[in-house]
C-alpha cells in the first residue's frame, strides 16, 4: 500500500473503511504494475491478459526503435517486461504424481 492511495488517519465509519479497502484492493488488483510479475497487473496475470499485454508492448517497443533507432542499446525487449514463471509455497512433488499414476496402473 505504500505507492496506493493515502491512507486516511481515520475513517469516519466502518462502512468508510470498508469502502477505502475496497478501492485500494481494486488498484493494487487492477492498476498498479508489479515489478516482480514483468510490470504487469496482477488481474492481467492471474487471467491470462498478460501474453496480449506484452505483444502490445514489443509491438510498440519495435515502432519506437524503428523511429529512433539512435535511442536503443537493443532490438531485444527488456528482460524485466517478461512475466516469471510459476512460483510455489510448496511445490508438488513430480515423483509422487509419477508414482501414484504407475501405483494406480
Amino acid at each position: 500500500m505504500k505507492y496506493g492511495p493515502t491512507f486516511p488517519e481515520r475513517f469516519a465509519s466502518l462502512g468508510d473503511a470498508r469502502a477505502f479497502m475496497r478501492a485500494c484492493v481494486d488498484w493494487y488488483n487492477h492498476h498498479h504494475q508489479h515489478s516482480g510479475i514483468g510490470f504487469h497487473t496482477p488481474a492481467n496475470a492471474h487471467y491470462g491478459f498478460a501474453d496480449g499485454v506484452a505483444q502490445k508492448r514489443s509491438q510498440t517497443l519495435a515502432a519506437a526503435r524503428a523511429k529512433h533507432p539512435h535511442r536503443f542499446h537493443t532490438t531485444n525487449d527488456a528482460e524485466i517486461l517478461a512475466l516469471p514463471g510459476p512460483a510455489w509455497i510448496n511445490k508438488p512433488d513430480e515423483n509422487t504424481e509419477e508414482a501414484a499414476i504407475l501405483t494406480a496402473a
